[in-house]
C-alpha cells in the first residue's frame, strides 16, 4: 500500500477513485508517563515516552486507514492528511487521525 500526502503519484495514473478513508487512534496519557514527561519538561529535553506513545498512535491510525483502503479495493491512499489533538479532562488523551482518498493505480 502506498500513502502520500500528494494528490498523485509521479510516473502512475489513478485508475479509479475509492472513496475518502480515515483512520483514527486515541491514547491516554498515564500518571506515570506524566510523572517522567513532567521531569522531563523541568530538566529540558524531549520526552521519550510521549514521542513513543505518538509513534504508536500514528501507526494504529495508519493501520486503520489501509484496512480501510483495501476494504475500499484501494492500492494507495494520496492527499493524506495528519491530524494531531489533546482530548478529555485536563487534556489527558492524545487524538491521531488521518484521512485520505483510496485509489487504484495503474
Amino acid at each position: 500500500m502506498l500513502f502520500t500526502t500528494t494528490p498523485n503519484v509521479e510516473g502512475r495514473s489513478i485508475v479509479k477513485y475509492c472513496g475518502v478513508v480515515c483512520g483514527e487512534a486515541i491514547l491516554g496519557a498515564n500518571v506515570v508517563k506524566d510523572m517522567f514527561a513532567g521531569v522531563t519538561d523541568m530538566l529540558g529535553g524531549r520526552s521519550g515516552t510521549y514521542e513513543r506513545e505518538l509513534l504508536r498512535a500514528r501507526d494504529i491510525a495508519f493501520a486503520e486507514l489501509q484496512q480501510r483502503a483495501e476494504k475500499s479495493g484501494g492500492n494507495a491512499v494520496v492527499g493524506i492528511d495528519i491530524d494531531y489533538e489533546v482530548l478529555g479532562q485536563s487534556n489527558g488523551m492524545l487524538m491521531v487521525a488521518v484521512s485520505g482518498t483510496a485509489v487504484v493505480l495503474e
